[in-house]
């Protein structure tokens, strides 16, 4: 009796097998020899993403860890490499740097949290709270582009003590605070008001023209010659004509702050010299 040929299981058609006979990948890998070229590949792949999450998880805290050493400039350094690696894992070790003995670390901590950026927020806004740490997390917000600061810093302007700190951090912020500043000029309160007005002048925005002239009628003479002063910043023709209306002002200081602004922009402007 003739013996029926055997199959070769080279021969075998892959599209003719059942879906449960297909190999699996794990079962694959179970096949394939551990001395083979291929697993070697595959399993110094899969070792390389391992070791990379554990450098990058090592170094964040390696850095942490620095931050209480007791030399301020190993502390200071350790707060820079913190803020350039941008993780929210930094967030919290950079909010306690804030409160560091020494202000050349507290000043880095505050750039640092500008990096990290969005996911800083929430616990700047916490640190609001906190006398001792709110000029720096004032600082910090205005390095951030998150709408979320905003309403923050605009309430700071109404605080004595911290209402610089507001402006600084609103220039800083620029653009985006112009709208919130505009709508404080009808504030009100006459601080919250000087203190939009100042603000304005520094960042420059055209945006802030036309509401800084209606500043100019103010009932308070410093808030006039603060608007004279940010159109004065501004340079626009349509604030230069605009301040003139103020040589007439009842006020003898603005009358005369005017006068100079005035004079000051007839004065030719000297070309310098090409090889000066």
């Amino acid at each position: 009796m003739e013996q029926e040929p055997k199959q070769s299981s080279q021969g075998i058609n892959p599209l003719s097998q059942q879906a449960g006979d297909a190999p699996t990948i794990d079962g694959a890998a179970d096949q394939m020899p551990m001395d083979s070229p291929a697993a070697d590949t595959a399993a110094l792949g899969q070792g390389t993403v391992a070791l990379d999450e554990e450098q990058v998880k090592d170094e964040i805290e390696i850095q942490i860890d620095l931050l209480s050493d007791t030399d301020w400039v190993v502390r200071r350094e350790a707060v820079i490499t913190l803020g350039e690696m941008g993780d929210e894992r930094c967030v919290e070790p950079l909010a306690r740097a804030l409160r560091d003995g020494d202000w050349q670390v507290r000043e880095v901590a505050i750039d640092a949290m500008g990096q990290v950026g969005s996911p800083a927020v929430d616990t700047l806004l916490k640190l609001l709270r906190d006398w001792e740490v709110r000029k720096y997390a004032i600082a910090a917000l205005g390095k951030i582009r998150d709408e979320r600061v905003l309403g923050p810093l605009m309430l700071q302007l109404r605080n004595d003590e911290f209402k610089d700190d507001a402006i600084d951090a609103l220039v800083q912020l620029g653009e985006p605070s112009v709208e919130g500043l505009v709508g404080a000029l009808r504030d009100k309160d006459e601080n919250v008001r000087k203190c939009a007005v100042l603000a304005l002048g520094r960042i420059k925005s055209n945006e802030a023209i036309e509401p800084l002239i209606k500043m100019l009628g103010d009932t308070d003479w410093f808030t006039r010659l603060t608007a004279a002063a940010a159109l004065e910043s501004i340079g626009d023709e349509q604030g230069r004509e605009a301040i003139k209306l103020l040589l007439k002002d009842p006020d003898m200081v603005v009358k005369m702050r005017v006068e100079r602004i005035l004079a000051k922009w007839k004065k030719p402007v000297i070309s310098q010299p090409a090889n000066a």
